[in-house]
């Protein structure tokens, strides 16, 4: 079971770009005290992990209900996950300014930034070929290394400069652009072989 954990880890990680959620959220929680930013943490982290144990428990199902099946998932997945890494790579993330909103940590840190349809797209796809628990796993361990960035951000805000974390944006963005081709190649081909 765990010797392709890498299998899922690595694209779970590369779809949820951990590091790249930390520039939205300095700038989301400028003039925060730390408790104040720890707490908004707390929601978007809470939220992402709903969100992403709801996909992976009932993606099957979802299958079902709408008459879709793995490939067609892994095709469209891969064009959305194409779009989003195409965006990322040609266009600068636009930095959100937090409101006084205690929704804020919901829309938009827990989704789409932490647990976007990318992530969601990699659960449901990687759930039915390597397991839930697997998924479930990668997920935690995901979200606990987001969780540990955001409750240090006020720390690394003075290592890492705007331009570092850019970088790894996009080498992040390449990465999913890869990801989403492996898809679309494997659901393509399954439909040949069908």
């Amino acid at each position: 079971m765990f010797a392709s954990f890498d299998q899922v880890f690595v694209p779970v990680f590369v779809a949820m770009s951990p590091l790249t959620v930390l520039p939205v959220f300095l700038s989301m929680t400028e003039g925060y005290t730390v408790p104040e930013a720890q707490s908004l943490a707390r929601r978007g982290i809470a939220t992402a992990f709903t969100v992403a144990m709801a996909i992976t428990l009932v993606g099957q199902l979802v299958f079902q209900i709408l008459g879709i099946t793995v490939n067609d998932l892994r095709v469209a997945g891969g064009l959305i996950l194409l779009s989003i890494a195409m965006y990322d790579l040609l266009l600068s993330k636009e930095r959100r300014k937090a409101s006084d909103s205690e929704d804020v940590g919901v829309v938009p840190l827990g989704t789409p930034l932490i647990v976007g349809p990318g992530t969601m797209t990699a659960c449901l796809v990687l759930a039915d070929t390597h397991g839930r628990w697997l998924v479930i796993v990668a997920l935690v361990l995901n979200l606990a290394l987001t969780a540990l960035i955001l409750y240090n951000a006020q720390r690394l805000q003075g290592l890492l400069r705007p331009a570092v974390t850019r970088a790894f944006g996009k080498v992040m963005a390449l990465f999913l652009a890869a990801i989403a081709v492996s898809m679309m190649r494997i659901g393509i081909t399954a439909f040949f072989r069908e």
